[in-house]
């Protein structure tokens, strides 16, 4: 079974709490490719098991286990839940000891590199695909960002959460595919550059409740705390332009 979110738990109940060996065993194939992706850049890696109430002893150690098979520094099963900081002791042991360990940080390309370089290492290094395919929309903006000068900035990749590729559903490691970059967009007041691979929706990143909603006034309020020394309609174009940045 394959448990996403959306996925009632009713329908998948008997399979999560039921113990299954081999499918825990092929999960850590996804688990492996993650630590191998963490040590391209030099850094200790610890493996945090987090324990769920229908996970068996058995299912916990194997996953453990195949960790520090696939070059973890270490691993600890975590039970915050049910027993709070007492739970992460393990963990916190293994973390204190791969931060003594010698390592140094590296990247994966130099920030000189082309916008184009660093989405290609991105996409073949990280997430296993043998290329990238620009839509004609991604490519223009390719060049737009490129005659701009944005080079400079960092890459940071939108996609799907679920896998490894842009198709949550290529579960694994996938492999023989090419990673399609459908737009690039820019926030360059943070720096940097994110492509869009696959489809998928885009949303802002708000809280329960943005901060936009306890800023708003009337056109006659002199002032509002975190706007000082604006006029109310400059106030209100700032809420204007906030809100349609959205």
């Amino acid at each position: 079974f394959h448990l996403r979110p959306g996925v009632a738990y009713s329908r998948v109940k008997e399979a999560a709490e039921t113990e299954n060996l081999p499918a825990v065993e092929k999960g850590c194939e996804n688990l492996a490719r993650n630590i191998e992706i963490v040590k391209m850049y030099g850094v200790p890696v610890v493996v945090a098991v987090n324990k769920f109430t229908t996970d068996t002893d058995k299912e916990l150690e194997l996953v453990r286990r195949e960790a520090l098979e696939a070059g973890a520094d270490g691993a600890a099963i975590v039970d915050c839940w049910a027993k709070g900081g007492e739970g992460a002791l393990g963990l916190a042991d293994e973390v204190v000891k791969a931060v003594d360990k010698p390592h140094e940080m590296k990247l994966l390309f130099p920030d000189d590199a082309s916008i184009d370089e660093k989405i290609g290492i991105i996409a073949t290094k990280v997430f296993g695909a043998d290329g990238v395919d620009y839509s004609a929309e991604a490519e223009r903006r390719l060049k737009l960002y490129t005659d701009l000068g944005f080079g400079w900035m960092t890459v940071s990749m939108a996609k799907t959460h679920l896998s490894l590729s842009h198709d949550p559903n290529w579960v694994g490691v996938p492999k023989n595919y090419r990673l399609p970059v459908r737009d690039i967009r820019a926030s360059v007041g943070a720096g940097f550059l994110y492509p869009l691979c696959g489809n998928f929706p885009t949303m802002p990143g708000l809280p329960s409740r943005p901060a936009f909603v306890d800023g708003m006034f009337s056109p006659s309020d002199q002032h509002k705390p975190g706007m000082p020394g604006l006029h109310p309609q400059e106030q209100w174009l700032i809420l204007v332009l906030d809100y349609a940045s959205l």
